[in-house]
């Protein structure tokens, strides 16, 4: 019994033994984990700290680190020398608070004067005999413009004849052969006759022939032009019957145009007498001044007609011609502009222009717009007396987009 218990003994103390080594051994291998790890982590708190004291760094195609200087109060941009300024033709201009002249678009159309132009009509049922003048001709006062007959024309004229024949025979009596009422009836008669021929639109110089020249042909009468000016509409033909009051020509004298022009009903214009307008028709400008406004609206277009008057001494301008119309106006108060050209998109689509601010160096700034100023647009956001570059801002963005600068420094 002895033997085997001091051999069991013996077998649970090499198992103990076994067991402890074991331990000792796991415990061995995890410190010797933990060290081979601890140098990395004390590496990565050093990079740390290194980030913090150093600037900013990325990382390049090759894994090496690039410096890139802090954000500081000078921002991102471009230099040019003097000589490089001067080649690109770049200008700088300061700007100040200013009165500008805007303008107010509308849509106009050229018409003929209404105040100086003449409608040629018969003034009693006619046929047209035959026309003296054509569309476009400038004819002058009293030139004849078409020949026409008519019935009642020839029973006025030979009324006339008679009427006028008694009366000078009756005036060359003496008051006693004839009474008073008889000489009052007689040249009643023959103020009546004279205008009815009158009413009908002949000349004095037409009434005076038809007694001088008893072979005329009666009925037959001429109109002729009333003012100096252009034919603008002549429709109708030889031999055509045409009522009374029929336009057969219009007559315009066109050394003074009227300006329709068509503003929104909803544009609160204040567009007194005498406010100046500049007329563009291509390339033509000329200065046009306001002398009417309607108060009512175009019951076919839903606009505000505001009539203006232009001078058209050398004749290019023609009724019927659409312009642009553009009222001036000065700003109410003071404003800072730029032309159109110095106003440049940035890559997120806002406005921005370029600011100098050291002598060659120049800087993206971004601006809100304001009115439209002529060829000038106000600009907000910017310091008043800032060099602007005012010439030249398309070769400046593109220097900076291939320098590889954001021009708003995103």
């Amino acid at each position: 019994m002895k033997k085997f218990s001091i051999k069991t003994t013996s077998i649970a103390l090499s198992i103990t033994l076994f067991a402890v080594a074991s331990f000792a051994n796991q415990e061995a291998s995890e410190d010797s984990h933990n060290h081979k790890h601890k140098p990395e982590y004390k590496s990565q708190y050093n990079n740390e700290q290194n980030n913090e004291k150093n600037p900013v760094s990325n990382v390049n195609k090759k894994g090496q680190e690039k410096i890139k200087p802090r954000d500081d109060k000078h921002e991102e941009g471009i230099s040019f020398s003097a000589e490089k300024m001067l080649l690109a033709n770049i200008e700088v201009t300061q700007l100040t608070l200013q009165t500008f002249a805007k303008s107010i678009y509308a849509p106009g159309e050229i018409k003929a004067n209404g105040y100086t132009s003449y409608i040629v009509s018969p003034r009693t049922e006619s046929v047209i005999v035959s026309r003296h003048a054509i569309l476009g001709e400038h004819v002058e006062k009293g030139q004849p413009l078409v020949t026409l007959f008519s019935e009642s024309m020839a029973d006025a004229q030979a009324n006339y004849r008679v009427t006028y024949s008694e009366w000078q025979r009756v005036k060359k009596l003496n008051k006693g052969t004839i009474s008073e009422s008889r000489l009052l009836k007689t040249e009643t008669e023959y103020n009546s006759a004279l205008g009815r021929l009158t009413a009908f639109g002949l000349t004095q110089q037409a009434v005076n022939d038809i007694v001088k020249n008893n072979s005329s042909n009666l009925g037959e009468y001429t109109l002729v032009a009333k003012i100096a000016g252009a034919v603008l509409s002549d429709d109708f033909s030889q031999g055509q019957r045409v009522a009374p009051g029929d336009e057969i020509m219009i007559l315009a004298n066109e050394d003074n145009l009227w300006v329709e022009a068509r503003v929104s009903p909803y544009k609160k214009l204040n567009l007194p007498i005498g406010t100046i307008a500049k007329i563009e028709l291509g390339t033509q400008v000329h200065q046009a001044k306001v002398i009417q406004e309607a108060h009512a609206i175009d019951p076919i277009t839903r606009t505000r007609i505001v009539r203006l008057i232009v001078e058209n001494s050398d004749d290019t301008l023609h009724s019927g011609m659409f312009v642009n119309v553009n009222f001036q106006f000065n700003t109410q108060t003071p404003v800072m502009a730029v032309p159109e050209t110095a106003l440049m998109r940035g890559a997120d689509g806002d406005w921005t222009v370029f600011v100098e601010d050291h002598p060659g160096e120049f800087n993206a700034v971004e601006v809100e717009l304001g009115q439209k100023l002529g060829s000038y647009r106000e600009i907000i956001g910017l310091a008043a007396n800032s060099r602007v570059v005012t010439k030249g801002a398309f070769f400046v963005a593109s220097e900076i987009a291939k320098g590889g600068f954001d021009p708003h420094n995103h």
